[in-house]
């Protein structure tokens, strides 16, 4: 007699400081593809897995900052080179999870890997857009150059997950920051699979960490936690976005919400060098000049 083989279901892991942890917690939620059926059980994040992760985001992000804009820019390169080798991938599992059509699915991850290219060409211009020097009525010349903010939680929204993850991330990470990234859970798997991918393209351990988890139970202890600089978001649940944006308030955390922001398709708005432009703080300096 020959029994039915039973499937062994994935279970995805956290991706923190470069290593796959499973959750403190030891709790998980069953991952359902299109069909109803539960393919694996995705991690549940718990208060401290976030802190965890802003530990080890906190460590690497002062290196990160110093090294040259030319290195983060290679660096970013080999995301989307990463990327394109694991495209089969990507696009089965926005098929299969999803529920899309295959070209829908082709089309996002090939706008997704695209993004990250046009990402690796602003790190080494970014001085010279946002900063420079300033005229100013009096004997000084005065410059303005933006530096990194820190570590950045950037809370994604459900729809279209891969292309959202990486607009709302690429950002981040090119102007020399951390980031914690809260994936949604309507595409677990991708989240994790692009963890996979980060792992081998040249991103030190810390600048980007994924945790996967209700959002519900993680906006609250973001919006306190001291330790993170800024919140990045776009087309979050009203209630989700007023908890990030009255808990930040508390503690005078910079949160950027992109609440009037085109789709994630629009090029023109997700490819500008202006949507770096609230991850970074601009330092003035003035120096006299000879009269």
């Amino acid at each position: 007699m020959s029994a039915a083989r039973v499937e062994v279901a994935k279970t995805l892991k956290l991706y923190v400081n470069g290593a796959f942890p499973r959750s403190e917690s030891g709790r998980t939620i069953p991952v359902k593809d299109a069909r109803g059926r539960v393919v694996a059980h995705a991690s549940h994040a718990s208060r401290k897995d976030l802190r965890d992760a802003v530990e080890a985001a906190n460590a690497a992000q002062p290196k990160w900052a110093a090294a040259t804009a030319y290195n983060r820019g290679q660096v970013i390169y080999r995301i989307a080179e990463m990327l394109e080798a694991r495209r089969a991938e990507f696009i089965a599992l926005i098929t299969s999870i999803e529920g899309r059509t295959k070209a829908d699915a082709s089309r996002e991850v090939d706008h997704a890997i695209d993004r990250c290219v046009c990402f690796a060409g602003w790190p080494d211009k970014i001085a010279s857009i946002l900063g420079g020097k300033q005229p100013v009525a009096g004997p000084y010349f005065v410059f303005t150059m933006p530096e990194a903010t820190g570590t950045v939680a950037v809370v994604v929204p459900d729809e279209s997950p891969m292309l959202a993850i990486i607009s709302l991330l690429l950002p981040v990470v090119a102007a020399g920051n951390s980031a914690i990234v809260i994936a949604p859970m309507t595409n677990a798997p991708l989240a994790v699979a692009l963890g996979e991918a980060l792992a081998t393209s040249d991103v030190p351990a810390g600048i980007i960490n994924i945790l996967t988890g209700p959002r519900g139970e993680l906006c609250p202890w973001i919006a306190s936690h001291r330790d993170v600089a800024a919140v990045s978001g776009a087309f979050l649940h009203p209630v989700d976005a007023k908890v990030l944006e009255l808990g930040c308030a508390e503690n005078l955390k910079r949160v950027h919400m992109h609440h009037d922001a085109p789709g994630f398709t629009d090029d023109a708005f997700w490819h500008s060098p202006f949507s770096i432009a609230p991850f970074v703080e601009l330092k003035t300096v003035w120096h006299p000049s000879a009269l």
